[in-house]
C-alpha cells in the first residue's frame, strides 16, 4: 500500500485532517509532516494575543500521523484488507517546546507491538529546527468501519 493509499483511507477530512504528508510507512514505523496554517480556527482564542497550538491538537496530529497511517498499513499487509481504522484508546506525551501558527512539524512514530488488534507506537514531533517538540506514547484499536 503507497503513501497516497493510506492518505486516501484516513477518516478524517478538513477542518481536522492533521496529515500533509506521509514520508514513509514499513512493518515498524511511520513518518509524516503537517503545517499548522496560521488561519485554523483554535488560534482564535489559544491564547488571545500570542496563539500557540493546544496540546491536544498535538496529540491527535502525532496520532494521525504515527497511529492511524501505521495502523492502516499494518492491516494492508496482513492481507486483512477490510474497511477498517484505528481509534486512539491512550496516550502518555511530555510537552517540551510550543508550536506556533505558521509551522512545519514532522511525526515520527515505531511501532512497540500490534497484536488482538491493538496498535502501540513511541511517538515524537519535531519542528522543522529538529528540535523535539513532544514525545511520548499512543495506542489504538483496530476497528471496522460501521
Amino acid at each position: 500500500m503507497t503513501s497516497a493509499e493510506i492518505l486516501k483511507h484516513l477518516p478524517y477530512g478538513k477542518p481536522f485532517l492533521f496529515v500533509d504528508e506521509l514520508l514513509s510507512v514499513s512493518e515498524t514505523g511511520a513518518k509524516g509532516s503537517f503545517t499548522f496554517d496560521e488561519n485554523l480556527d483554535f488560534y482564535k482564542g489559544h491564547f488571545k494575543d500570542n496563539p500557540v497550538t493546544p496540546a491536544v491538537i498535538l496529540i491527535e496530529t502525532m496520532a494521525q500521523i504515527g497511529l492511524v497511517c501505521l495502523g492502516i498499513y499494518l492491516t494492508n499487509i496482513e492481507n486483512q484488507k477490510q474497511d477498517s481504522s484505528v481509534a486512539m484508546t491512550s496516550s502518555a506525551v511530555d510537552f517540551l517546546k510550543p508550536v506556533f501558527p505558521g509551522e512545519k512539524v514532522t511525526v515520527t512514530s515505531e511501532k512497540i507491538y500490534f497484536r488482538f488488534n491493538k496498535l502501540s507506537c513511541n511517538v515524537k514531533m519535531e519542528n522543522s529546527k529538529n528540535e523535539t517538540v513532544c514525545i511520548g506514547k499512543i495506542e489504538g484499536m483496530l476497528f471496522k468501519k460501521p
